[in-house]
């Protein structure tokens, strides 16, 4: 089992939305919380919050986690502030949700540096020194959309598989190196963040907008038991199956369960709230 009490944790995109919820969560059970965002007065908040809850006074600190050398310029006063990180939660995200065609380049570009990049430049940043200790954990904070292709979400789909290719590779490398670092991938349905407001589910039965208080204590205990992955809801394992099916039926299957319309009605976060908020670009 992974620790968390007395873990120095470290959470990126950890100022709002699931990143903040995952931050309370790990902090409550005892973990040393830093976090890690680009909105200052959102961080600021967040700390204080943690404080209330916390065993040890919480850390934040401004970093835009798309900017390479942004993150190992903080990761480095991290590392002398604070010590070594046992806990990398990968979390800051952004969304578009646009067709294809209706994304500018830069919109583009932005999805692939802060989803697909940045968990390389964490993990390269923290993951040496866990690697010397032989103990370690970190966390892929992904998508259901990194498993199958859906309308409205192409540079997310793409950016989300690539995180989860990237933990995939990451996890059998570190079995051979360092077998006592961990990895979980974490791929959930929507969330009630606010990341994703305006989207909807066909069969809420079957594919529910995921609470995120209830998401943060899964992720957590999924680190705590250890687990290499956490898909939710359960009907998210199916999709692995399915793709030994025709490609039509494939398609005709998440049509049927309304994955290709469920963006249709997508607003995403408001400019007002707490987050990455310019341009939808806003933390899970």
């Amino acid at each position: 089992m992974t620790r968390i009490a007395g873990k120095n944790i470290l959470i990126t995109g950890g100022a709002n939305g699931i990143g903040r919820r995952i931050a309370l969560e790990l902090a409550r059970r005892g973990g040393n919380i830093v976090v890690w965002d680009i909105n200052r007065k959102n961080l600021d908040h967040v700390v204080a919050e943690i404080g209330a809850v916390a065993r040890r006074k919480p850390r934040g600190y401004l970093c835009d986690v798309s900017d390479r050398k942004d993150v190992y310029r903080v990761a480095t006063t991290v590392n002398s502030e604070v010590g070594a990180i046992d806990i990398l939660v990968n979390n800051a995200g952004v969304v578009s949700g646009k067709r294809f065609l209706d994304l500018a380049d830069e919109k583009i570009e932005t999805t692939f540096r802060v989803n697909a990049l940045a968990p390389f430049w964490m993990t390269k940043a923290f993951l040496p020194s866990m690697i010397e200790r032989n103990q370690g954990h970190i966390v892929n904070i992904a998508s259901a959309a990194g498993l199958i292709g859906t309308s409205q979400l192409t540079d997310y789909c793409a950016s989300k598989w690539a995180m989860v290719g990237f933990d995939e590779s990451l996890r059998v490398e570190l079995k051979q190196s360092a077998p006592r670092v961990r990895t979980t991938i974490v791929c959930p349905y929507y969330i009630n963040t606010g990341m994703f407001d305006g989207v909807k589910s066909r069969f809420s039965f079957l594919l529910p907008i995921l609470d995120e208080q209830k998401v943060a204590w899964r992720i957590a205990d999924a680190i705590e038991h250890n687990r290499s992955r956490l898909w939710m809801p359960p009907i998210v394992y199916t999709v692995a199956p399915l793709r030994v099916l025709p490609v039509w039926m494939f398609d005709k299957i998440a049509n049927l369960l309304g994955l290709n319309v469920a963006m249709e009605d997508f607003r995403g976060r408001a400019s007002t709230v707490r987050g990455r908020t310019s341009h939808r670009r806003s933390t899970r």
